[in-house]
């Protein structure tokens, strides 16, 4: 027998419910569930669905999203292209690509384009609960727009998408927010964040001490205790904003409150990204321990330009979908029953070319129906056709058709003659017992 192969450690398979449990990641049915809330919210809000390539040029994130990062430093699964020597990488996000795909095709010709996208994405790093190597995001994209009205349309989209997933404000999850400024103000900000580091060099970790002089605004993001009281007598950004920056932030907060969004300011909130100013936001919650981000996004009017298309202001989120599907799970949110409406049983009298035709025309009304397959007894039929979660069975014989409760031990069995079983008087017996 050939040896077992497993899959790469951080890369999870997403099974069935019906494949005995192994993985605490969510069923498939969960992630069907939240892709048609997507699908539903999105339309709400006028945003189209793109695709962009899963392997990039390793330069677009290197130059997208910042080379001192932790992500180009240490996460990247990066190779070069053994036919032409070209280094690409597994997209460890997908802004860069669709800023990409935006500045390659021209695609703000005729004006700004909101979109969306989702798919799987990699980082090698350490796995954990709701952390793994491939994970998959939902990143939802604004460009061409420079106002507070579209961050604060993003942010309320958020909102949207946590409301019809069952999420209640306050007690599953809150909004931090904060400004970054423009370029010029973070440099005075970060010459000033140095030099207050560099006074405090005895408490630096060695992380910290590694990104003092690259990429000072991450010692802000430790969570490493001992940092903390030199962490909050740090130079605060909002000190070094300029009129346009404070405007543009005081602009977003009303439009908030305006739409009854509570918020709290995180001067700490910097993001993990280079390509971000302006407007910052994370979705947080308190239910998965010290990883508490579910969505975080923010403004990048650079990153086209940086790109190599002509600049345009942009702005975004991205949520791990494996970490929020998590949350759902821990707090046991209430979703659609995906059981099928039916499980078929062709009894060893029936037939099932005499079957099939009925079974098809139900499946093509609306109707789900499963149809047992093999050959085995009655009895065994049914425990399947229960086990299945169904909420009747059909039961095929050699002249009738039996609609059978499964969920009713009390209610009553429908025969019919095949001859007259057509789907509208299936369904009728279906409905009579819901």
């Amino acid at each position: 027998m050939a040896e077992k192969l497993s899959a790469v450690k951080g890369m999870n398979d997403i099974l069935p419910a019906s494949v005995p449990r192994k993985e605490i990641l969510p069923r498939a049915a969960t992630w069907e569930w939240f892709d048609d809330v997507v699908k539903r919210v999105m339309a709400r809000y006028g945003y189209q669905y793109i695709i962009t390539p899963v392997v990039e040029p390793t330069q677009l994130f290197v130059r997208g999203i910042g080379e001192a990062t932790d992500i180009v430093e240490k996460e990247m699964y990066s190779f070069t292209d053994t036919m032409n020597g070209d280094k690409l990488t597994l997209r460890p996000e997908i802004t860069a690509g669709i800023v990409r795909a935006v500045v390659e095709h021209n695609a703000l010709y005729n004006g700004p384009l909101r979109v969306w996208a989702q798919g799987a994405v990699f980082r090698h790093e350490r796995p954990q609960k709701g952390r793994y190597r491939q994970f998959h995001q939902l990143d939802v994209e604004a460009l061409g727009y420079p106002g507070p009205d579209i961050d604060a349309e993003l942010i309320l989209m958020g909102r949207a998408l946590w409301r019809e997933m069952g999420l209640k404000e306050g007690e599953h999850y809150r909004l931090e927010l904060n400004t970054l400024g423009q370029p010029e103000e973070r440099r005075a900000h970060r010459e000033a964040l140095v030099k207050h580091f560099e006074a405090n060099a005895g408490v630096l970790d060695e992380d910290a001490r590694r990104r003092l002089h690259t990429n000072p605004l991450r010692i802000l993001d430790s969570k490493n205790p001992a940092m903390q009281p030199m962490i909050e007598a740090a130079p605060r950004l909002m000190d070094f904003l300029g009129e346009a920056s404070r405007a543009h932030f005081d602009g977003l907060r009303a439009l908030l409150d305006a739409a009854g969004q509570p918020y709290r300011i995180n001067p700490r909130l910097v993001r993990g990204l280079d390509y971000y100013n302006l407007t910052v936001f994370e979705w947080v919650t308190d239910h998965l321990g010290s990883q508490g981000t579910i969505c975080g996004g923010g403004r990048y009017d650079d990153l086209i330009e940086q790109i190599g298309g002509k600049s345009a202001p942009a702005i975004g989120f991205g949520l791990g979908i494996e970490r929020l599907l998590l949350l759902v799970q821990e707090l046991q949110v209430t979703q659609p029953d995906a059981s099928p409406d039916v499980y078929a049983i062709v009894s060893e009298e029936g037939s099932l070319a005499t079957a099939m035709p009925l079974i098809e025309e139900l499946r093509a009304s609306g109707v789900t129906v499963v149809l047992h397959s093999g050959s085995t007894s009655a009895k065994s039929q049914m425990k399947k056709a229960d086990a299945s979660g169904a909420k009747h069975a059909l039961v095929f014989d050699a002249a009738q058709v039996t609609v059978k409760p499964l969920r009713d031990r009390d209610a009553q069995a429908t025969p019919m003659p095949l001859a007259s079983a057509t789907p509208a008087a299936v369904t009728a017996a279906l409905q009579s017992h819901a």
